[in-house]
């Protein structure tokens, strides 16, 4: 099982020496050479490349290399979702959160319980809809209500199925990137964890949590140490578990240490923010704050129930964005469960999860693309499954579908952008791929990936797909992200024509 590690990521290297100083090919047999000469090293003996490049302009496929291969794709998958959610939803489509009457309103007092029905938006609570509790208390305060004779119910269950993705490691489960897929979500499901050493060693250290009201159960045996001696700060909850184990060590002079873990009920938190919003408006809810989850069901969706106000996303195409630059994995995954939350008629006879008719909603669409079943082999919207196979020559399929679409442009920079934003911020700077290259990257243990759009130094359009698997870095090796990043450059270089 996993133990938190800190928040701190370290900036990527810059591309190696060797690929600033190749001139570009002039020729397909030349580019061809050129990238057969870097995955031919011997230190990839043991590992999968798998590479597919394709002229937008011409059609032309200019390098393949088991493009036919089933790899794991990481986060690179989540093109597959962005391109469904786009086809099926729209750029300028909508998330609602709404808050609901189960009853009627007779002089300001709501005789029935009020209801926030959650949709999957999963920017709630963020810098977009920072006062969204407020808001729906705001609303409920005009249409007249002073008073809830009822409960305070969050419900989620608008999302049929567990909270974690198919194939989602249990020991990522406790990870701000793997946080879990609620229809009611807010502040992206992350509880910032700040430790700060007691008033002396030997003291407890102490935890405080944000947002305070997603704190879980905890059980500290971190302690204080000396000054000047090494942390060792662990983190740990079991899959399931709602309480947070702390033990270890915070030296007496270290400064407050900051971590990021999952939450454990994103309803349950929201439904508090919104019951101190209804507080501060002055309205009393005499009941309890209940939560409903899948597989209880609630009756939100009754015809005895009124809307007394929602929140909206942004747009998808912001969703998107953000969800693409920093390869937010929530974000990706709830568009998913989106798209199958709204296609019920796609289901297969009997129950079936909301995540398997939103794969089922992209099997057809990439049929519809030319995209084989069996080059294709995903089961979930954010690439964080290691059972997630898919062909570098399907991910150019979609790029290549996603450059003919009204959206192409939008969708072009939503994506990375080598050496200035996002997960390619540090990346291929001082190159031809610099402010060029517009690209998915994904990335877990032994596995690196790369996949988008490059113009070519003769001004040539490409997709491309670059899949290393399998990889261990020997220790002088230059980055995993390095290698690949190097078969970028070398197509921002090519001076020939597809």
């Amino acid at each position: 099982m996993s133990i938190a590690a800190a928040c701190l990521l370290a900036a990527p290297m810059t591309t190696a020496a060797a690929a600033l100083a190749t001139p570009g090919a002039s020729t397909t047999a030349g580019l061809t050479a050129q990238i057969d000469a870097r995955i031919g090293q011997p230190r990839f003996a043991a590992a999968s490349w798998g590479i597919a490049v394709v002229s937008l302009d011409s059609g032309r496929t200019l390098y393949a290399h088991h493009a036919d291969q089933l790899l794991q794709p990481a986060s690179t998958a989540k093109l597959f979702t962005a391109a469904l959610s786009l086809s099926a939803l729209g750029a300028d489509f909508r998330i609602p959160t709404r808050l609901l009457a189960d009853g009627r309103i007779v002089n300001g007092r709501l005789n029935g319980s009020l209801i926030l029905y959650g949709m999957g938006d999963p920017t709630l609570g963020t810098a977009s809809s920072a006062d969204w509790a407020d808001q729906l208390a705001s609303e409920a305060a005009a249409h007249g209500v002073r008073s809830v004779h009822g409960d305070l119910i969050a419900d989620d269950s608008y999302f049929a199925g567990p909270a974690f993705g198919d194939g989602w490691e249990a020991g990522d489960l406790q990870s701000w990137f793997a946080v879990p897929s609620s229809a009611l979500s807010v502040q992206e499901n992350i509880i910032n964890v700040t430790v700060t050493p007691g008033r002396a060693p030997g003291r407890p250290a102490q935890l405080a949590f944000a947002p305070a009201e997603a704190g879980p159960g905890l059980v500290s045996r971190l302690a204080t140490s000396a000054a000047g001696t090494p942390d060792d700060i662990n983190l740990y909850r079991a899959p399931g578990d709602d309480t947070l184990h702390a033990f270890g060590r915070i030296a007496a002079d270290a400064s407050a240490q900051h971590f990021k873990l999952a939450m454990v009920d994103p309803a349950l938190v929201a439904g508090r923010q919104l019951r101190q919003a209804l507080k501060h408006r002055g309205i009393r809810v005499a009941g309890e704050l209940r939560v409903v989850h899948w597989p209880q069901s609630g009756n939100a969706l009754s015809a005895a129930t009124s809307m007394l106000g929602e929140v909206l996303s942004p747009p998808l195409r912001d969703i998107l964005q953000q969800g693409l630059k920093r390869s937010q994995n929530l974000y990706l995954q709830n568009l998913l469960l989106g798209v199958g939350a709204r296609n019920p008629a796609i289901a297969t006879p009997g129950f079936s999860t909301t995540e398997s008719r939103g794969i089922s909603a992209l099997r057809q669409l990439l049929a519809k693309i030319g995209v084989p079943p069996s080059a294709s082999l995903i089961d979930e919207g954010a690439g964080l499954s290691r059972r997630d196979l898919v062909t570098p020559d399907a991910l150019v399929r979609v790029l290549v579908y996603l450059a003919a679409q009204p959206y192409a442009d939008m969708l072009r920079e939503a994506l990375p952008v080598a050496g200035v934003d996002g997960t390619l911020a540090g990346h291929m700077r001082r190159t031809a791929a610099e402010n060029n290259v517009h690209a998915k990257s994904g990335s877990m243990a032994y596995v690196h990936c790369l996949a988008g759009y490059v113009t070519t130094a003769a001004g040539e359009r490409l997709a491309f797909a670059i899949m290393l698997n399998n990889y261990d870095r020997p220790d002088a090796a230059p980055s995993i992200s390095n290698e690949v990043d190097e078969i970028a450059v070398l197509l921002a270089n090519y001076r020939g024509r597809g």
